[in-house]
């Protein structure tokens, strides 16, 4: 792999810079907007990728006992050159994550083919193991020491076994009391500096900025361009589960809106590269406590984001001023895909609808599926339409939601109200019980009648 191979461009003026001239912040100097990283020689016909080539050399690879092999992302690094030396690539044989069908939720919609691709499988539990690998070993190709990120959980939690992995030093900063349990046990356990600061995540944003500008630090949070190339490989292993064909419709969360703009990256460099022969429609999904990008959807059609003071129990996608809001948007249009809300009860009833199916995510993952209701309504997505939502998280991630929903302590009466028939037939809460066999059959008989 060769670092030449690439650079990097601003998605607002357009400028080309290399990666040596990138700021600590990952901004352009002349209008203030993030980059992406692009690969020029794809433009020189004799330098292409050969699109059969590659899917047979992706498929090799799966035999081979090489990490850098054996990982879901470096697996496919033809499709991203950043890295000039593969001894520097720090893996923990993420990705590779599985393809799930949810024939329960399907029925219940009336569509003919549901899917879920769970990147809660991932080694941290989390998508995001997906975009630590790249960029972290970008930075220990430039000799960087320590790490750093601001986190709602779980960037926090890969940053910091990724950092581990590489004998690097990871600082953390949270918003004080605003991160489930679960994933701020991870970053302590994999060595983190970890920072609870008196503010929201986009005031840990803010103090970290300043952060890696007066120190050598290395900024990991997804405005480098570095976490979106590991980012867009789900979309690579999607087509590939899907003996190359693409989905009609993919439906991912929408928090900091780095994950639309990866996958939407990597669809459409499949499809430049003749690898796959179409685009999925990709839209996003936001909790209503939590929704800037839908407002400024319905707005103005994107040309303008206010931020919000977000609110919401999926503590994964509780951001009210994403950095990506211009990539997503811009996806968004390229594709043909929506943006929807969802409130409190909906993401909920969703989350335990999928824990039905047998697999399990994090709250925010179900927005998806609440999201996926209200397009199927609308018309949006037709009955005989391939649809994968994509699950961010793993159901252990945030138990307490989980056991709080079950129990009837999650949401308040009003915010249930709507749904609370639904609501009831999903709950399995404990029955307490005296010790004694007769007993067990008396309740298994009652249920079971």
């Amino acid at each position: 792999m060769e670092s030449q191979l690439h650079q990097l461009r601003c998605i607002g003026c357009a400028t080309v810079i290399v990666q040596r001239d990138l700021k600590e912040n990952f901004r352009c100097l002349g209008c203030g907007e993030l980059y992406e990283v692009e690969y020029p020689s794809w433009n020189a016909p004799s330098r292409r990728p050969n699109a059969s080539a590659l899917r047979w050399l992706w498929q090799e690879r799966r035999s081979s006992t090489s990490p850098v092999d054996r990982s879901g992302v470096w697996r496919f690094r033809d499709l991203l050159p950043i890295v000039a030396d593969e001894r520097n690539i720090v893996t923990l044989s993420e990705g590779n994550t599985p393809l799930y069908e949810l024939p329960r939720s399907a029925e219940a919609l009336g569509l003919d083919r549901l899917l879920a691709k769970h990147q809660g499988m991932n080694p941290t539990g989390s998508f995001k193991d997906t975009g630590m690998t790249a960029a972290l070993s970008v930075a220990k190709e430039m000799g960087y020491r320590w790490v750093a990120c601001a986190s709602t959980g779980n960037t926090s939690a890969a940053l910091a076994a990724y950092a581990a992995r590489a004998r690097m030093q990871s600082l953390v900063l949270i918003p004080e009391g605003k991160i489930a349990w679960g994933k701020l046990s991870q970053a302590m356990d994999y060595g983190a500096l970890t920072l609870q600061l008196r503010t929201d995540f986009d005031g840990c944003v803010q103090v970290l900025s300043e952060v890696v500008r007066k120190a050598p630090v290395y900024l990991l949070n997804s405005v480098n361009p570095y976490r979106l190339e590991g980012q867009k490989t789900p979309a690579f292993e999607i087509a590939e589960q899907m003996d190359w064909s693409v989905p009609d419709h993919v439906i991912v969360p929408g928090g900091n809106l780095a994950n639309c703009s990866a996958l939407g990256k990597g669809f459409l460099e499949m499809k430049s590269l003749g690898i796959t022969d179409k685009l999925p429609r990709i839209s996003v999904i936001q909790a209503s406590g939590a929704n800037p990008l839908y407002r400024s959807m319905m707005a103005n059609g994107g040309e303008h984001l206010e931020p919000v003071e977000a609110n919401t129990r999926a503590s994964a996608i509780r951001i009210g001023n994403p950095a990506s809001w211009r990539k997503a948007v811009r996806i968004l249009r390229e594709t043909g895909g929506w943006c929807e809300e969802v409130n409190e009860a909906e993401i909920a009833l969703a989350k335990a609808e999928i824990g039905a199916e047998g697999i399990g995510c994090e709250p925010a993952s179900a927005v998806t599926l609440a999201g996926l209701k209200k397009l199927v309504q609308k018309r949006r997505v037709a009955s005989s339409e391939t649809t994968v939502l994509l699950l961010t998280g793993h159901t252990l991630k945030d138990s307490d939601y989980t056991i709080a929903y079950h129990r009837g302590e999650l949401l308040r009466e009003e915010e249930a109200a709507p749904l609370k028939p639904e609501i009831e037939l999903t709950r399995r809460n404990t029955i307490e019980i005296d010790a004694s066999v007769e007993e067990v059959l008396r309740v298994l008989e009652r249920v079971s009648a």
